[in-house]
């Protein structure tokens, strides 16, 4: 079948390369950009691949760059974003973009308020979501208040994850006691505004996250949820191993919440289960595609083809029940987590052959695009070795 409308695609992260492999198959025309790092990492054979100006650090030059690609097509190519730099910088510039591209995103408005941590914990006690403990410390008497109200180790957090790595690449910091705390807090609060949080207890197994597409009147159109098995870094940061799971209890909390916020397009949010209440409380808000999405495809929810079928005004049929139990495997990261916790005692290689096995979805494996895969993973298997070359010079 040929499309009328191109695609483009703003990421080569597997995020990206999901949506360039669902999006080829159906014989849509793919143009995939990002900057130099991961493009020459994550350039795929399946997409017309290049080079792009940086969304954080060059706003003006990817605006203008985008706005002169447009130009070429006569019917306008639908936009995705894999991640919240491309998703920020699209909903800042909406009005221009939108003569060019076609793209569904919530209100600017709203989509600040998501990427802005202090403010997505706001709305979400306001309708009544639990959240763990958080504070939001400014100055040394609010982080004093910070230390005497949470237990130790917690969790240093950018607000602005997206702004913040324009200074500092890092997500999650771990401080193991008051006083590590207090020494290292005012160098991080430099380069950005934090939160301190309570570390919740339990494994990555008690991860779960569900996700949305909901067109412009807020009708439903695709429903998803899934549970994380294992993540890269083993303690905090991105699935690994996922799978995909219904969570009736979960979905019931999260539709209400979503809908009263107005969040149009496609979002995620996922959320850990205390074991200490079994509350499921909140982490975050994606208001774009998620690194795990191509999981959906062989689940039965095709969202990435959804999202296309909607925006250039073809017939979409609602698509909210899944299939179960399917692994979704981004294979490099889930190899250095398990020798992670391998080394912990935490798994052993019975564990990481058993989540192998079934039905599975590789984040970048393909037969008929084998590079990124390759070169992927050649890049984590190095940076890898250096982390530990330094880690073993400082022993």
């Amino acid at each position: 079948m040929k499309h009328e409308h191109a695609a483009v695609v703003l990421d080569f992260s597997a995020n990206g390369i999901g949506m360039i492999r669902s999006l080829a198959r159906r014989g849509i025309d793919v143009y995939a950009f990002d900057t130099e790092g991961p493009y020459r990492i994550g350039k795929s054979r399946l997409a017309d691949c290049g080079i792009c100006p940086s969304p954080l650090t060059q706003e003006e030059e990817l605006l203008s760059f985008l706005t002169d690609f447009g130009k070429r097509f006569q019917a306008k190519p639908v936009l995705y974003a894999g991640s919240d730099d491309y998703a920020g910088f699209i909903s800042k510039f909406r009005k221009t973009l939108a003569g060019f591209f076609l793209f569904l995103l919530p209100s600017h408005s709203l989509l600040e308020t998501v990427l802005d941590k202090s403010k997505a914990y706001e709305l979400a006690l306001k309708h009544n979501i639990p959240c763990p403990k958080t504070f939001f410390p400014n100055n040394q008497d609010e982080l004093e208040e910070a230390i005497a109200n949470i237990e130790f180790p917690c969790i240093l957090k950018p607000v602005s994850g997206h702004e913040y790595r324009k200074k500092v690449n890092k997500k999650a910091i771990v401080m193991k006691d008051a006083a590590q705390l207090r020494k290292e807090f005012s160098s991080y609060r430099e380069n950005g505004k934090l939160l301190v949080q309570e570390i919740i207890p339990g494994d990555n197994h008690c991860f779960y996250k569900v996700a949305t597409f909901y067109d412009d009147q807020m009708k439903l159109m695709g429903l998803f949820s899934l549970q994380k098995n294992h993540q890269f870094p083993a303690d905090f940061g991105a699935g690994a191993h996922v799978v995909s799971k219904r969570i009736p209890e979960l979905i019931e909390k999260t539709l209400p919440f979503f809908e009263a916020i107005q969040l149009k397009g496609v979002g995620m949010a996922e959320f850990k289960k205390d074991p200490r209440d079994n509350v499921y409380k909140f982490i975050e808000i994606n208001p774009r595609f998620w690194l795990s999405h191509s999981l959906t495809e062989p689940a039965g929810v095709h969202f990435v083809y959804m999202y296309y079928q909607y925006l250039t005004g073809q017939h979409v049929k609602p698509q909210l029940e899944q299939k179960e139990g399917i692994n979704w495997i981004y294979e490099v990261r889930y190899f250095l987590t398990f020798l992670k916790k391998r080394k912990r005692g935490e798994m052993t290689f019975r564990d990481f052959w058993k989540g192998c096995k079934g039905k599975k979805e590789y984040a970048l494996f393909a037969w008929n695009d084998p590079m990124p895969f390759i070169r992927n993973t050649w890049s984590h298997l190095k940076n890898s070795w250096k982390r530990k070359r330094k880690e073993d010079q400082h022993v």
